[in-house]
């Protein structure tokens, strides 16, 4: 590797540790924590579910105060989302809901689909492409399947990375904050 393209990378890896740091800064508390050792994968994800709408803009943002969190599928953050509910986002309420069908889609700002959505993905995004959510997930390939935002888990299992699809949320007039994509990575379909 040259040393510009090692740059970089070093550059990549503080930016992506930066966004971390600033997204997880302001909770409350993390959720749980894996043996006592440090954070689990699904606390950091449960925390930057929640803290993702700071750097999201929807066209709808100031309409309303109360803020819904959705979830497809299995939960895999077990009561983390619950407890991160109770507390407001830049003043504005947040609704927890797990959903039991796609039909409930409609009242979400904000969904998580989880991984044991995977072979529906396509026909969930199909879905999905006609509401003004904001829809996540850490299935592989998300982003690139036409969802909005990945949450990826390095190789190592060492660190949550995020990826975007910009195309995707234009669709929807959902644009990301300009901090948020220099610290991510954008991805096209």
């Amino acid at each position: 590797m040259s040393f510009p393209r090692a740059f970089q990378a070093i550059e990549r890896a503080l930016r992506r540790a930066a966004l971390l740091l600033l997204l997880l800064a302001s909770m409350p508390a993390l959720p749980t924590l894996a043996q006592g050792a440090g954070v689990s994968e699904y606390a950091v994800k449960s925390a930057l579910l929640f803290r993702l709408p700071q750097f999201v803009y929807r066209p709808d943002n100031a309409a309303d105060p109360l803020m819904t969190i959705c979830l497809l599928g299995s939960n895999p953050f077990g009561g983390a989302l619950e407890k991160l509910a109770q507390t407001p986002i830049d003043g504005q309420r947040i609704w927890y809901r797990k959903l039991s069908s796609m039909a409930e889609a409609n009242a979400c700002d904000f969904i998580f689909i989880s991984r044991s959505e995977a072979g529906n993905l396509d026909a969930i995004l199909r879905v999905l492409a006609r509401t003004p959510v904001v829809t996540v997930s850490d299935i592989a390939g998300f982003a690139r399947a036409g969802g909005m935002v990945e949450f990826s888990l390095a190789a190592d299992g060492s660190a949550v990375g995020i990826l975007i699809n910009r195309k995707a949320a234009q669709k929807q007039n959902i644009e990301f904050n300009a901090q948020l994509l220099r610290l991510a990575r954008v991805v096209e379909p």
